[in-house]
Protein backbone atom coordinates (compact mmCIF):
# COMPACT_ATOMS: atom_id res chain seq x y z
CA UNK A 1 0.00 0.00 0.00
CA UNK A 2 1.46 3.16 -0.92
CA UNK A 3 1.26 6.34 1.89
CA UNK A 4 -0.86 7.73 -0.43
CA UNK A 5 -3.33 5.52 0.24
CA UNK A 6 -2.36 4.89 3.38
CA UNK A 7 -3.40 8.64 4.11
CA UNK A 8 -6.41 8.79 2.31
CA UNK A 9 -7.73 5.33 4.27
CA UNK A 10 -6.94 7.12 7.46
CA UNK A 11 -8.27 10.47 6.44
CA UNK A 12 -11.39 8.70 5.54
CA UNK A 13 -12.13 6.60 9.18
CA UNK A 14 -10.82 10.24 11.02
CA UNK A 15 -13.58 11.74 9.37
CA UNK A 16 -16.15 9.08 9.72
CA UNK A 17 -15.09 9.14 13.65
CA UNK A 18 -15.84 12.76 13.90
CA UNK A 19 -18.53 12.39 12.37
CA UNK A 20 -20.02 9.65 14.32
CA UNK A 21 -19.27 11.16 17.18
CA UNK A 22 -20.79 14.58 16.59
CA UNK A 23 -24.49 15.28 18.07
CA UNK A 24 -27.92 14.67 15.82
CA UNK A 25 -31.00 16.48 16.44
CA UNK A 26 -33.41 13.89 17.65
CA UNK A 27 -35.37 13.86 14.47
CA UNK A 28 -32.13 13.18 12.37
CA UNK A 29 -30.98 10.14 14.72
CA UNK A 30 -31.34 6.28 13.29
CA UNK A 31 -33.29 5.60 16.36
CA UNK A 32 -36.34 7.05 18.48
CA UNK A 33 -38.93 6.98 20.65
CA UNK A 34 -42.31 6.69 18.64
CA UNK A 35 -40.74 5.16 15.79
CA UNK A 36 -43.89 3.01 14.07
CA UNK A 37 -44.25 -0.47 13.95
CA UNK A 38 -47.28 -2.56 13.37
CA UNK A 39 -45.72 -4.78 10.82
CA UNK A 40 -45.53 -8.18 12.56
CA UNK A 41 -49.38 -9.75 12.48
CA UNK A 42 -49.44 -12.88 14.32
CA UNK A 43 -53.27 -12.55 13.82
CA UNK A 44 -55.59 -12.20 10.52
CA UNK A 45 -58.16 -9.93 10.43
CA UNK A 46 -60.49 -12.16 10.90
CA UNK A 47 -58.78 -13.63 13.89
CA UNK A 48 -58.90 -9.89 15.46
CA UNK A 49 -62.55 -9.99 15.26
CA UNK A 50 -63.22 -13.16 16.54
CA UNK A 51 -61.46 -12.70 19.51
CA UNK A 52 -63.30 -9.32 19.95
CA UNK A 53 -66.35 -11.24 19.79
CA UNK A 54 -65.42 -14.15 21.89
CA UNK A 55 -64.19 -11.04 24.62
CA UNK A 56 -67.56 -9.51 24.18
CA UNK A 57 -69.67 -12.94 24.65
CA UNK A 58 -67.77 -13.41 28.19
CA UNK A 59 -68.48 -10.22 29.17
CA UNK A 60 -72.47 -10.05 28.79
CA UNK A 61 -72.63 -13.77 29.39
CA UNK A 62 -69.86 -14.65 32.42
CA UNK A 63 -68.94 -11.43 33.55
CA UNK A 64 -66.84 -10.01 36.39
CA UNK A 65 -67.02 -11.40 40.31
CA UNK A 66 -66.27 -9.48 43.28
CA UNK A 67 -66.94 -6.04 41.97
CA UNK A 68 -66.98 -2.98 44.66
CA UNK A 69 -70.68 -1.43 45.25
CA UNK A 70 -69.28 1.61 44.46
CA UNK A 71 -68.12 -0.25 40.57
CA UNK A 72 -71.22 -1.91 40.54
CA UNK A 73 -73.18 1.42 41.37
CA UNK A 74 -71.29 3.26 38.73
CA UNK A 75 -72.05 0.63 35.64
CA UNK A 76 -74.99 -0.37 36.45
CA UNK A 77 -76.15 3.41 36.00
CA UNK A 78 -74.45 2.99 32.51
CA UNK A 79 -76.16 -0.52 31.44
CA UNK A 80 -74.37 -2.99 32.96
CA UNK A 81 -76.42 -5.75 35.41
CA UNK A 82 -76.11 -8.53 37.64
CA UNK A 83 -76.75 -11.66 36.63
CA UNK A 84 -78.18 -15.25 38.80
CA UNK A 85 -74.18 -15.49 40.32
CA UNK A 86 -74.13 -12.14 41.26
CA UNK A 87 -71.20 -11.19 38.93
CA UNK A 88 -71.25 -7.71 36.90
CA UNK A 89 -72.12 -8.44 33.30
CA UNK A 90 -71.75 -5.79 30.49
CA UNK A 91 -74.12 -6.11 27.70
CA UNK A 92 -72.16 -5.79 24.30
CA UNK A 93 -73.71 -2.45 22.99
CA UNK A 94 -72.43 -1.07 26.51
CA UNK A 95 -68.67 -2.08 25.98
CA UNK A 96 -69.00 -1.08 22.14
CA UNK A 97 -70.38 2.12 23.91
CA UNK A 98 -67.44 2.64 25.83
CA UNK A 99 -64.76 1.64 23.35
CA UNK A 100 -65.95 3.94 20.87
CA UNK A 101 -66.13 6.98 23.96
CA UNK A 102 -63.05 6.25 25.42
CA UNK A 103 -59.81 8.62 25.72
CA UNK A 104 -57.36 8.01 22.89
CA UNK A 105 -54.41 10.18 21.88
CA UNK A 106 -53.31 11.56 25.04
CA UNK A 107 -49.58 12.39 25.85
CA UNK A 108 -47.47 10.35 28.96
CA UNK A 109 -46.17 13.46 29.91
CA UNK A 110 -42.44 13.54 31.77
CA UNK A 111 -41.90 16.13 34.00
CA UNK A 112 -39.75 17.55 31.61
CA UNK A 113 -41.60 18.37 27.92
CA UNK A 114 -38.57 16.17 25.89
CA UNK A 115 -39.19 13.14 27.21
CA UNK A 116 -43.57 13.31 26.39
CA UNK A 117 -44.48 9.77 24.73
CA UNK A 118 -47.52 9.53 22.04
CA UNK A 119 -48.56 6.08 22.64
CA UNK A 120 -51.28 5.62 20.07
CA UNK A 121 -51.58 4.35 16.77
CA UNK A 122 -48.41 1.81 16.06
CA UNK A 123 -45.82 4.30 17.84
CA UNK A 124 -43.05 2.16 19.83
CA UNK A 125 -41.84 3.06 23.25
CA UNK A 126 -40.09 1.19 25.82
CA UNK A 127 -39.65 1.34 29.42
CA UNK A 128 -39.05 -0.45 32.74
CA UNK A 129 -41.22 -1.75 35.16
CA UNK A 130 -41.81 -4.86 37.74
CA UNK A 131 -41.63 -5.64 41.31
CA UNK A 132 -39.25 -7.80 42.02
CA UNK A 133 -37.60 -8.88 44.90
CA UNK A 134 -34.50 -9.24 44.61
CA UNK A 135 -31.38 -7.81 43.11
CA UNK A 136 -28.76 -9.64 41.49
CA UNK A 137 -25.54 -9.39 42.52
CA UNK A 138 -22.62 -10.39 39.61
CA UNK A 139 -19.99 -10.38 41.53
CA UNK A 140 -21.27 -13.57 43.77
CA UNK A 141 -24.22 -14.54 41.47
CA UNK A 142 -26.09 -13.98 44.47
CA UNK A 143 -29.85 -12.40 44.76
CA UNK A 144 -30.54 -10.35 47.53
CA UNK A 145 -33.51 -8.00 49.14
CA UNK A 146 -33.92 -5.23 46.87
CA UNK A 147 -33.92 -1.55 48.64
CA UNK A 148 -35.28 1.80 47.96
CA UNK A 149 -31.70 2.92 47.38
CA UNK A 150 -31.27 0.17 44.62
CA UNK A 151 -35.12 1.68 43.48
CA UNK A 152 -33.55 5.18 43.15
CA UNK A 153 -30.63 4.07 41.64
CA UNK A 154 -32.41 2.21 38.86
CA UNK A 155 -34.87 5.76 38.15
CA UNK A 156 -30.88 7.48 37.62
CA UNK A 157 -29.86 4.63 34.91
CA UNK A 158 -32.99 5.07 33.01
CA UNK A 159 -32.84 9.17 33.16
CA UNK A 160 -29.62 8.74 31.48
CA UNK A 161 -30.17 5.76 29.09
CA UNK A 162 -31.17 7.12 25.75
CA UNK A 163 -33.34 3.84 24.85
CA UNK A 164 -35.20 3.39 27.74
CA UNK A 165 -38.19 6.01 27.17
CA UNK A 166 -40.33 5.80 30.39
CA UNK A 167 -39.17 4.47 33.92
CA UNK A 168 -42.22 2.41 35.77
CA UNK A 169 -40.96 1.15 39.40
CA UNK A 170 -38.86 -1.88 38.79
CA UNK A 171 -38.83 -3.70 42.12
CA UNK A 172 -40.02 -3.38 45.81
CA UNK A 173 -37.73 -1.79 48.71
CA UNK A 174 -37.83 -4.50 50.81
CA UNK A 175 -36.37 -2.08 53.50
CA UNK A 176 -39.40 0.07 53.80
CA UNK A 177 -42.52 -0.80 56.96
CA UNK A 178 -45.94 -0.46 56.19
CA UNK A 179 -48.29 0.51 53.20
CA UNK A 180 -47.25 4.44 53.89
CA UNK A 181 -44.01 4.11 53.85
CA UNK A 182 -43.36 2.05 51.04
CA UNK A 183 -45.80 3.71 48.67
CA UNK A 184 -44.63 7.29 49.66
CA UNK A 185 -41.16 6.05 49.32
CA UNK A 186 -41.83 4.18 45.97
CA UNK A 187 -43.18 7.34 44.24
CA UNK A 188 -40.23 9.56 45.77
CA UNK A 189 -37.56 7.33 44.55
CA UNK A 190 -39.05 7.52 40.92
CA UNK A 191 -39.80 10.74 40.24
CA UNK A 192 -36.29 12.08 42.50
CA UNK A 193 -34.22 9.97 39.81
CA UNK A 194 -36.10 10.86 36.75
CA UNK A 195 -37.86 13.16 34.82
CA UNK A 196 -39.03 10.75 32.57
CA UNK A 197 -42.56 9.75 32.83
CA UNK A 198 -43.28 7.77 35.84
CA UNK A 199 -45.44 4.46 36.28
CA UNK A 200 -46.15 3.64 39.84
CA UNK A 201 -48.11 1.34 42.22
CA UNK A 202 -50.09 1.80 45.39
CA UNK A 203 -51.49 -0.13 48.39
CA UNK A 204 -54.56 1.59 49.41
CA UNK A 205 -56.24 4.59 48.37
CA UNK A 206 -55.16 6.91 51.12
CA UNK A 207 -51.81 5.84 50.18
CA UNK A 208 -52.43 7.07 46.64
CA UNK A 209 -54.02 10.44 47.85
CA UNK A 210 -51.23 11.19 49.54
CA UNK A 211 -49.21 10.47 46.80
CA UNK A 212 -50.96 13.02 44.63
CA UNK A 213 -50.96 15.53 47.52
CA UNK A 214 -46.34 15.11 46.85
CA UNK A 215 -47.22 15.31 42.70
CA UNK A 216 -49.02 18.53 43.43
CA UNK A 217 -46.07 20.18 44.80
CA UNK A 218 -43.75 18.61 42.02
CA UNK A 219 -45.82 19.92 39.79
CA UNK A 220 -46.48 23.40 41.06
CA UNK A 221 -49.88 23.11 41.85
CA UNK A 222 -53.10 20.54 41.43
CA UNK A 223 -54.02 22.78 38.18
CA UNK A 224 -50.61 21.99 37.18
CA UNK A 225 -50.62 18.49 37.71
CA UNK A 226 -53.98 17.95 36.25
CA UNK A 227 -52.76 19.99 32.79
CA UNK A 228 -49.86 17.63 32.63
CA UNK A 229 -49.86 14.20 34.90
CA UNK A 230 -46.10 12.89 34.69
CA UNK A 231 -46.94 9.96 36.93
CA UNK A 232 -49.32 6.91 35.92
CA UNK A 233 -50.93 4.09 37.86
CA UNK A 234 -50.08 0.70 37.06
CA UNK A 235 -53.16 -1.08 38.64
CA UNK A 236 -53.57 -5.22 38.74
CA UNK A 237 -57.89 -4.34 39.02
CA UNK A 238 -58.17 -8.00 38.42
CA UNK A 239 -57.37 -11.46 40.08
CA UNK A 240 -57.61 -14.00 37.23
CA UNK A 241 -59.70 -15.46 35.50
CA UNK A 242 -62.62 -12.53 35.75
CA UNK A 243 -62.45 -11.13 39.69
CA UNK A 244 -62.09 -7.96 40.70
CA UNK A 245 -59.04 -7.44 43.04
CA UNK A 246 -60.76 -5.15 45.64
CA UNK A 247 -57.92 -3.02 46.94
CA UNK A 248 -56.74 -1.91 43.81
CA UNK A 249 -60.30 -1.17 42.40
CA UNK A 250 -59.93 1.59 45.40
CA UNK A 251 -56.87 2.87 44.93
CA UNK A 252 -58.23 2.77 40.60
CA UNK A 253 -60.99 5.04 41.83
CA UNK A 254 -58.86 7.49 43.76
CA UNK A 255 -56.18 7.70 40.98
CA UNK A 256 -59.37 8.84 38.02
CA UNK A 257 -60.79 10.62 40.57
CA UNK A 258 -57.10 12.53 40.92
CA UNK A 259 -56.74 12.89 37.14
CA UNK A 260 -54.08 10.09 37.14
CA UNK A 261 -53.58 7.70 33.73
CA UNK A 262 -54.29 4.11 34.77
CA UNK A 263 -52.99 1.18 33.23
CA UNK A 264 -55.64 -1.32 33.50
CA UNK A 265 -53.51 -4.50 33.79
CA UNK A 266 -54.39 -7.50 33.45
CA UNK A 267 -51.66 -10.90 34.03
CA UNK A 268 -53.30 -13.94 33.37
CA UNK A 269 -51.15 -16.99 33.42
CA UNK A 270 -51.50 -19.29 30.42
CA UNK A 271 -52.37 -22.42 32.00
CA UNK A 272 -52.84 -21.36 35.66
CA UNK A 273 -55.19 -18.51 35.60
CA UNK A 274 -56.03 -18.08 32.20
CA UNK A 275 -56.63 -21.06 29.28
CA UNK A 276 -53.93 -22.62 28.20
CA UNK A 277 -54.44 -21.59 24.51
CA UNK A 278 -53.22 -18.77 23.52
CA UNK A 279 -55.91 -17.52 22.03
CA UNK A 280 -58.22 -18.01 24.85
CA UNK A 281 -55.65 -16.51 26.99
CA UNK A 282 -55.76 -13.22 24.91
CA UNK A 283 -59.58 -13.57 25.01
CA UNK A 284 -59.86 -13.62 28.73
CA UNK A 285 -57.30 -10.40 28.91
CA UNK A 286 -58.72 -8.74 26.39
CA UNK A 287 -62.36 -9.49 28.55
CA UNK A 288 -60.40 -8.11 31.67
CA UNK A 289 -59.69 -4.86 30.42
CA UNK A 290 -62.39 -4.05 28.51
CA UNK A 291 -64.27 -4.84 31.74
CA UNK A 292 -62.28 -2.54 33.33
CA UNK A 293 -62.48 0.46 30.97
CA UNK A 294 -66.17 0.49 31.04
CA UNK A 295 -65.52 0.72 35.15
CA UNK A 296 -63.33 3.50 34.33
CA UNK A 297 -65.15 5.41 31.83
CA UNK A 298 -68.58 4.85 34.22
CA UNK A 299 -66.17 6.92 36.80
CA UNK A 300 -65.41 9.32 34.42
CA UNK A 301 -66.31 9.52 31.55
CA UNK A 302 -63.07 9.69 28.83
CA UNK A 303 -60.48 9.11 31.69
CA UNK A 304 -57.04 8.46 30.38
CA UNK A 305 -56.52 4.59 30.61
CA UNK A 306 -54.00 2.34 29.12
CA UNK A 307 -55.05 -0.58 27.27
CA UNK A 308 -52.92 -3.09 29.56
CA UNK A 309 -53.33 -6.55 28.34
CA UNK A 310 -50.62 -8.55 29.89
CA UNK A 311 -51.05 -12.25 29.77
CA UNK A 312 -48.45 -14.56 30.48
CA UNK A 313 -47.14 -17.48 30.12
CA UNK A 314 -46.38 -20.88 31.80
CA UNK A 315 -44.16 -23.75 31.90
CA UNK A 316 -46.89 -26.36 31.85
CA UNK A 317 -44.03 -28.52 33.00
CA UNK A 318 -43.84 -26.81 35.92
CA UNK A 319 -46.60 -24.15 36.38
CA UNK A 320 -43.82 -21.54 36.75
CA UNK A 321 -43.60 -18.08 34.73
CA UNK A 322 -41.64 -18.24 31.87
CA UNK A 323 -41.43 -14.73 30.54
CA UNK A 324 -38.34 -15.54 28.39
CA UNK A 325 -40.62 -17.99 25.71
CA UNK A 326 -41.39 -17.40 22.04
CA UNK A 327 -45.19 -18.40 23.26
CA UNK A 328 -44.71 -15.17 25.39
CA UNK A 329 -44.05 -12.76 22.15
CA UNK A 330 -47.02 -14.26 20.55
CA UNK A 331 -49.14 -12.98 23.02
CA UNK A 332 -47.79 -9.93 23.52
CA UNK A 333 -47.89 -8.96 19.82
CA UNK A 334 -51.01 -10.59 19.09
CA UNK A 335 -52.43 -8.12 22.64
CA UNK A 336 -50.88 -4.75 20.50
CA UNK A 337 -52.74 -6.14 17.45
CA UNK A 338 -56.60 -5.86 19.69
CA UNK A 339 -55.15 -2.38 20.65
CA UNK A 340 -54.60 -1.55 17.19
CA UNK A 341 -58.32 -2.41 16.78
CA UNK A 342 -59.75 -0.80 19.45
CA UNK A 343 -57.47 2.47 18.59
CA UNK A 344 -56.96 2.35 22.26
CA UNK A 345 -53.33 3.04 23.72
CA UNK A 346 -51.85 0.01 24.68
CA UNK A 347 -49.39 -0.89 27.19
CA UNK A 348 -47.79 -4.87 26.89
CA UNK A 349 -44.92 -6.54 28.61
CA UNK A 350 -41.19 -8.00 26.58
CA UNK A 351 -38.01 -8.76 27.97
CA UNK A 352 -38.55 -10.96 31.32
CA UNK A 353 -35.79 -13.29 30.50
CA UNK A 354 -36.03 -16.64 32.61
CA UNK A 355 -32.24 -16.57 33.10
CA UNK A 356 -31.16 -15.71 36.35
CA UNK A 357 -28.01 -13.36 34.80
CA UNK A 358 -27.44 -11.41 32.49
CA UNK A 359 -25.92 -13.93 30.03
CA UNK A 360 -26.15 -15.23 26.49
CA UNK A 361 -29.80 -17.13 27.67
CA UNK A 362 -30.61 -13.79 28.60
CA UNK A 363 -29.99 -11.84 25.85
CA UNK A 364 -31.43 -14.04 23.41
CA UNK A 365 -34.52 -14.44 24.92
CA UNK A 366 -34.73 -10.31 25.32
CA UNK A 367 -33.91 -9.91 21.82
CA UNK A 368 -36.18 -12.10 19.71
CA UNK A 369 -39.28 -11.38 22.66
CA UNK A 370 -38.48 -7.02 22.09
CA UNK A 371 -38.06 -7.36 17.96
CA UNK A 372 -41.88 -9.31 17.57
CA UNK A 373 -43.77 -6.98 20.31
CA UNK A 374 -41.97 -4.19 18.82
CA UNK A 375 -42.59 -4.65 15.50
CA UNK A 376 -46.44 -5.64 16.27
CA UNK A 377 -46.33 -2.02 17.32
CA UNK A 378 -47.39 -1.82 21.11
CA UNK A 379 -47.35 1.54 22.36
CA UNK A 380 -45.77 1.28 25.59
CA UNK A 381 -43.64 -1.65 26.13
CA UNK A 382 -43.08 -2.18 30.01
CA UNK A 383 -40.90 -4.73 31.40
CA UNK A 384 -38.45 -3.87 28.73
CA UNK A 385 -35.10 -3.66 30.92
CA UNK A 386 -32.98 -4.80 33.60
CA UNK A 387 -35.51 -7.82 34.54
CA UNK A 388 -34.24 -11.59 35.36
CA UNK A 389 -35.83 -14.73 36.76
CA UNK A 390 -39.27 -13.98 34.84
CA UNK A 391 -39.62 -10.59 36.90
CA UNK A 392 -38.10 -11.99 40.66
CA UNK A 393 -34.67 -10.62 40.32
CA UNK A 394 -33.42 -6.82 38.62
CA UNK A 395 -30.33 -6.15 37.37
CA UNK A 396 -28.32 -2.44 36.74
CA UNK A 397 -26.34 -4.36 34.45
CA UNK A 398 -29.02 -5.77 32.35
CA UNK A 399 -30.21 -2.32 32.08
CA UNK A 400 -27.59 -1.28 30.16
CA UNK A 401 -26.95 -4.21 27.97
CA UNK A 402 -31.21 -3.94 27.10
CA UNK A 403 -30.74 -0.84 26.49
CA UNK A 404 -28.04 -1.34 23.16
CA UNK A 405 -30.91 -4.59 22.61
CA UNK A 406 -33.52 -2.08 22.58
CA UNK A 407 -31.67 0.55 20.49
CA UNK A 408 -31.06 -2.16 18.20
CA UNK A 409 -34.73 -3.50 17.90
CA UNK A 410 -35.59 0.14 17.17
CA UNK A 411 -33.66 0.26 14.36
CA UNK A 412 -35.55 -2.41 12.79
CA UNK A 413 -39.06 -1.06 13.62
CA UNK A 414 -37.76 1.88 11.48
CA UNK A 415 -37.19 -0.64 8.42
CA UNK A 416 -35.61 0.39 5.12
CA UNK A 417 -36.94 4.38 3.43
CA UNK A 418 -36.96 3.59 -0.80
CA UNK A 419 -36.27 6.70 -2.51
CA UNK A 420 -35.05 7.85 -5.39
CA UNK A 421 -32.30 8.67 -3.27
CA UNK A 422 -31.67 5.91 -1.19
CA UNK A 423 -31.93 3.64 -4.30
CA UNK A 424 -28.64 5.06 -5.05
CA UNK A 425 -28.16 4.76 -8.83
CA UNK A 426 -26.30 8.06 -9.27
CA UNK A 427 -23.69 7.32 -6.13
CA UNK A 428 -23.24 3.67 -7.61
CA UNK A 429 -22.61 5.03 -11.21
CA UNK A 430 -19.59 7.80 -10.04
CA UNK A 431 -18.62 4.93 -7.80
CA UNK A 432 -17.79 2.11 -10.25
CA UNK A 433 -17.35 4.72 -13.17
CA UNK A 434 -15.17 7.83 -11.99
CA UNK A 435 -14.21 6.95 -8.50
CA UNK A 436 -12.26 4.43 -6.08
CA UNK A 437 -14.22 1.17 -6.60
CA UNK A 438 -15.77 1.57 -3.36
CA UNK A 439 -18.19 3.57 -0.81
CA UNK A 440 -15.81 4.48 2.15
CA UNK A 441 -15.61 7.69 1.89
CA UNK A 442 -18.18 8.87 -0.43
CA UNK A 443 -20.48 11.64 0.29
CA UNK A 444 -23.68 9.12 0.81
CA UNK A 445 -22.00 7.05 3.14
CA UNK A 446 -20.56 10.05 5.43
CA UNK A 447 -24.23 11.45 5.25
CA UNK A 448 -25.96 8.42 6.29
CA UNK A 449 -23.43 6.63 8.66
CA UNK A 450 -25.50 8.65 11.46
CA UNK A 451 -29.09 9.23 10.30
CA UNK A 452 -29.14 5.34 9.31
CA UNK A 453 -27.12 2.90 11.38
CA UNK A 454 -27.13 2.16 15.07
CA UNK A 455 -24.00 1.76 16.98
CA UNK A 456 -24.39 -0.39 20.10
CA UNK A 457 -22.96 1.08 23.37
CA UNK A 458 -21.56 -1.61 25.12
CA UNK A 459 -21.81 -4.24 22.25
CA UNK A 460 -18.10 -5.23 20.73
CA UNK A 461 -17.21 -4.67 17.19
CA UNK A 462 -13.78 -4.43 17.61
CA UNK A 463 -11.59 -7.26 15.62
CA UNK A 464 -9.86 -10.28 17.80
CA UNK A 465 -6.74 -8.78 18.10
CA UNK A 466 -7.98 -5.64 19.18
CA UNK A 467 -10.15 -7.44 21.48
CA UNK A 468 -7.38 -9.17 23.11
CA UNK A 469 -5.28 -5.80 23.40
CA UNK A 470 -8.46 -4.17 25.28
CA UNK A 471 -8.49 -6.58 28.19
CA UNK A 472 -10.51 -9.39 26.77
CA UNK A 473 -13.94 -8.22 28.32
CA UNK A 474 -17.34 -9.26 28.32
CA UNK A 475 -20.46 -6.96 27.74
CA UNK A 476 -21.43 -7.77 31.83
CA UNK A 477 -17.76 -6.57 32.65
CA UNK A 478 -18.76 -3.36 30.27
CA UNK A 479 -21.95 -3.06 31.30
CA UNK A 480 -20.68 -2.82 34.98
CA UNK A 481 -18.31 -0.18 33.71
CA UNK A 482 -21.41 1.81 32.77
CA UNK A 483 -23.35 1.54 35.51
CA UNK A 484 -20.55 2.61 37.56
CA UNK A 485 -20.42 6.05 35.52
CA UNK A 486 -23.77 6.82 35.63
CA UNK A 487 -24.04 6.49 39.32
CA UNK A 488 -21.29 7.72 39.98
CA UNK A 489 -22.12 10.89 38.08
CA UNK A 490 -25.75 11.18 37.14
CA UNK A 491 -27.74 12.61 40.32
CA UNK A 492 -31.12 14.46 39.07
CA UNK A 493 -31.24 18.06 40.71
CA UNK A 494 -34.94 18.69 39.56
CA UNK A 495 -36.49 18.14 43.11
CA UNK A 496 -34.26 20.29 45.02
CA UNK A 497 -35.69 23.70 46.01
CA UNK A 498 -38.83 21.40 47.62
CA UNK A 499 -37.15 18.28 48.42
CA UNK A 500 -36.87 19.70 52.14
CA UNK A 501 -40.59 21.06 52.31
CA UNK A 502 -41.22 16.74 50.81
CA UNK A 503 -39.11 15.89 53.46
CA UNK A 504 -41.19 17.89 56.40
CA UNK A 505 -44.18 16.73 54.98
CA UNK A 506 -44.11 13.14 54.91
CA UNK A 507 -42.12 9.97 55.60
CA UNK A 508 -39.14 10.20 52.95
CA UNK A 509 -36.43 7.35 54.22
CA UNK A 510 -34.19 7.92 51.27
CA UNK A 511 -31.12 9.93 52.94
CA UNK A 512 -30.45 13.31 51.41
CA UNK A 513 -26.85 12.69 51.19
CA UNK A 514 -27.28 9.67 49.08
CA UNK A 515 -28.73 12.06 46.03
CA UNK A 516 -25.66 14.13 45.64
CA UNK A 517 -22.11 13.29 44.04
CA UNK A 518 -19.60 13.90 46.70
CA UNK A 519 -21.31 11.88 49.34
CA UNK A 520 -21.65 9.02 47.18
CA UNK A 521 -18.41 9.08 46.13
CA UNK A 522 -16.57 8.78 49.26
CA UNK A 523 -18.61 6.29 50.27
CA UNK A 524 -17.67 4.36 47.40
Amino acid sequence: MTMECEGRRRGGREARRQLRAAPLEESLRPVRPGLEGGRYRPLSEADVRTIHAAALDVLEKIGMAQALPTCIEACTARGAFLNEHGRLCFPRSLVEDVIAGAARRFPLYGQEPRHDLEPWGTKVHFGTAGAAVHMVDLKTRAYRESLLQDLYDAARMVDALEHIHFFQRTLVPRDMVGAVELDINTLYACIAGTTKHVGTSFCRPDTLNMGLEILHHVAGGEAAWRARPFVSLSCCFVVPPLRFAEDACRCLEAAVAGGMPVLLLSAGQAGATSPAALAGSVVQAVAEVLAALCYVNALKPGAPAIFGTWPFVSDLRTGAMSGGSGEQALLMAACAQMGQFYDLPTGVASGMSDSKLPDAQSGAEKGYNHALVGNAGANLIYEAAGMQASLLGFSHESLVIDNDIIGATLRTIRGIEVSEASLSLEVMREVCIEGPGHYLGSQQTLELMQRDYYYPGIGDRTSPKEWAEQGRTDIVERAGRKVREILGGHFPTHLVAIDGLLRERYPIRLPAEAMRPATRGKAA
